[in-house]
Protein backbone atom coordinates (compact mmCIF):
# COMPACT_ATOMS: atom_id res chain seq x y z
CA UNK A 1 0.00 0.00 0.00
CA UNK A 2 1.45 3.36 -0.97
CA UNK A 3 0.94 7.05 -0.08
CA UNK A 4 -2.12 7.67 -1.59
CA UNK A 5 -4.08 4.69 -0.19
CA UNK A 6 -2.76 5.25 3.58
CA UNK A 7 -3.60 9.27 3.12
CA UNK A 8 -7.51 8.01 1.40
CA UNK A 9 -8.38 5.89 4.00
CA UNK A 10 -7.35 8.33 7.16
CA UNK A 11 -9.44 10.76 5.40
CA UNK A 12 -12.48 8.00 5.11
CA UNK A 13 -11.48 7.19 9.05
CA UNK A 14 -11.57 10.68 10.18
CA UNK A 15 -14.61 11.80 8.03
CA UNK A 16 -16.96 8.81 8.56
CA UNK A 17 -15.58 6.83 11.97
CA UNK A 18 -13.95 9.58 14.00
CA UNK A 19 -15.17 13.00 12.71
CA UNK A 20 -11.79 14.03 13.09
CA UNK A 21 -12.06 17.69 11.54
CA UNK A 22 -8.47 18.39 13.13
CA UNK A 23 -7.23 14.85 11.43
CA UNK A 24 -9.04 15.68 8.06
CA UNK A 25 -7.14 19.20 7.71
CA UNK A 26 -3.98 17.50 8.68
CA UNK A 27 -4.56 15.26 5.34
CA UNK A 28 -5.26 18.00 2.96
CA UNK A 29 -2.47 20.44 1.69
CA UNK A 30 -3.35 24.40 2.16
CA UNK A 31 -3.49 25.21 -1.36
CA UNK A 32 -5.74 22.09 -1.87
CA UNK A 33 -9.20 21.88 -4.48
CA UNK A 34 -11.83 19.50 -3.86
CA UNK A 35 -14.57 19.39 -6.66
CA UNK A 36 -17.78 18.25 -5.53
CA UNK A 37 -21.41 18.08 -7.14
CA UNK A 38 -23.09 19.69 -4.52
CA UNK A 39 -20.55 22.92 -3.45
CA UNK A 40 -18.67 22.63 -6.60
CA UNK A 41 -15.26 23.55 -6.45
CA UNK A 42 -13.96 24.13 -2.83
CA UNK A 43 -10.25 26.07 -2.93
CA UNK A 44 -7.73 25.81 0.23
CA UNK A 45 -7.99 23.76 3.50
CA UNK A 46 -9.83 25.96 5.99
CA UNK A 47 -13.12 25.66 2.98
CA UNK A 48 -13.05 22.18 2.14
CA UNK A 49 -12.60 21.16 6.11
CA UNK A 50 -15.77 23.59 6.43
CA UNK A 51 -17.32 21.18 3.87
CA UNK A 52 -16.34 18.06 5.56
CA UNK A 53 -17.71 20.16 8.98
CA UNK A 54 -21.44 20.44 7.13
CA UNK A 55 -21.91 16.65 5.71
CA UNK A 56 -20.39 15.33 9.32
CA UNK A 57 -23.09 17.64 11.05
CA UNK A 58 -26.08 16.89 8.54
CA UNK A 59 -25.13 12.96 9.42
CA UNK A 60 -23.16 12.93 12.05
CA UNK A 61 -23.27 8.78 11.99
CA UNK A 62 -22.61 8.10 8.15
CA UNK A 63 -20.55 5.60 7.07
CA UNK A 64 -18.75 4.64 4.33
CA UNK A 65 -18.86 0.64 2.95
CA UNK A 66 -16.26 0.55 0.50
CA UNK A 67 -16.78 -1.61 -2.72
CA UNK A 68 -13.70 -0.71 -4.79
CA UNK A 69 -10.68 0.84 -3.64
CA UNK A 70 -7.63 1.51 -6.10
CA UNK A 71 -4.27 3.08 -6.32
CA UNK A 72 -2.61 4.24 -8.98
CA UNK A 73 0.36 6.39 -9.01
CA UNK A 74 -0.05 9.29 -6.27
CA UNK A 75 -4.00 8.86 -6.44
CA UNK A 76 -6.39 6.52 -4.57
CA UNK A 77 -9.81 5.96 -6.10
CA UNK A 78 -12.86 4.49 -3.82
CA UNK A 79 -15.70 3.50 -4.70
CA UNK A 80 -18.78 2.42 -2.21
CA UNK A 81 -22.02 3.93 -0.55
CA UNK A 82 -22.30 6.93 2.14
CA UNK A 83 -24.76 5.97 4.34
CA UNK A 84 -26.59 7.29 7.28
CA UNK A 85 -29.53 9.38 8.84
CA UNK A 86 -30.10 13.44 8.65
CA UNK A 87 -30.09 13.98 12.03
CA UNK A 88 -28.13 17.35 11.85
CA UNK A 89 -29.01 20.59 9.49
CA UNK A 90 -28.33 20.71 5.49
CA UNK A 91 -26.53 23.10 4.14
CA UNK A 92 -28.13 24.22 0.48
CA UNK A 93 -25.84 25.72 -2.18
CA UNK A 94 -27.29 28.90 -1.16
CA UNK A 95 -26.30 29.34 2.36
CA UNK A 96 -29.68 28.36 3.53
CA UNK A 97 -30.29 25.27 5.89
CA UNK A 98 -32.64 22.69 6.25
CA UNK A 99 -33.67 20.96 9.22
CA UNK A 100 -32.86 17.50 9.45
CA UNK A 101 -35.67 15.32 7.80
CA UNK A 102 -35.13 11.92 10.21
CA UNK A 103 -34.26 9.99 7.00
CA UNK A 104 -32.00 7.50 6.05
CA UNK A 105 -29.41 7.72 2.79
CA UNK A 106 -27.53 5.17 0.78
CA UNK A 107 -25.72 6.84 -2.15
CA UNK A 108 -23.04 5.32 -4.18
CA UNK A 109 -20.50 7.46 -4.91
CA UNK A 110 -16.54 7.33 -5.89
CA UNK A 111 -13.37 9.84 -4.77
CA UNK A 112 -10.71 10.52 -6.16
CA UNK A 113 -7.48 11.91 -3.84
CA UNK A 114 -4.20 12.87 -5.27
CA UNK A 115 -1.29 13.33 -2.95
CA UNK A 116 1.76 14.81 -2.50
CA UNK A 117 4.13 14.73 0.16
CA UNK A 118 1.45 13.50 2.40
CA UNK A 119 -1.10 15.81 1.71
CA UNK A 120 -4.29 15.44 -0.80
CA UNK A 121 -3.65 18.44 -3.29
CA UNK A 122 -6.73 17.29 -5.63
CA UNK A 123 -10.07 15.64 -4.43
CA UNK A 124 -12.64 14.83 -6.26
CA UNK A 125 -15.67 13.77 -4.93
CA UNK A 126 -18.82 12.53 -7.43
CA UNK A 127 -22.39 11.18 -6.41
CA UNK A 128 -25.68 11.51 -7.45
CA UNK A 129 -26.87 14.43 -5.60
CA UNK A 130 -30.82 14.05 -7.22
CA UNK A 131 -30.45 10.58 -5.56
CA UNK A 132 -29.71 12.52 -2.21
CA UNK A 133 -31.94 14.82 -2.27
CA UNK A 134 -34.60 12.22 -3.17
CA UNK A 135 -33.38 9.63 -0.65
CA UNK A 136 -34.30 12.96 1.96
CA UNK A 137 -37.56 13.65 1.00
CA UNK A 138 -36.32 17.80 -0.19
CA UNK A 139 -37.54 17.20 -4.14
CA UNK A 140 -41.43 17.86 -5.62
CA UNK A 141 -43.37 14.77 -6.17
CA UNK A 142 -43.47 13.74 -9.89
Amino acid sequence: MGEARTVMDRLTEAVTTSHDLKAVADLYAEDAVAITPDAGEVRGREAIVEYWRTMTEALPQATFTSERSYEIGDTAIDEGFYSGTNTGPILMPTGETLPPTGKDVRIRGVDFATVQDGRIVSYRLYFDQMEFLDQLGLLPDA
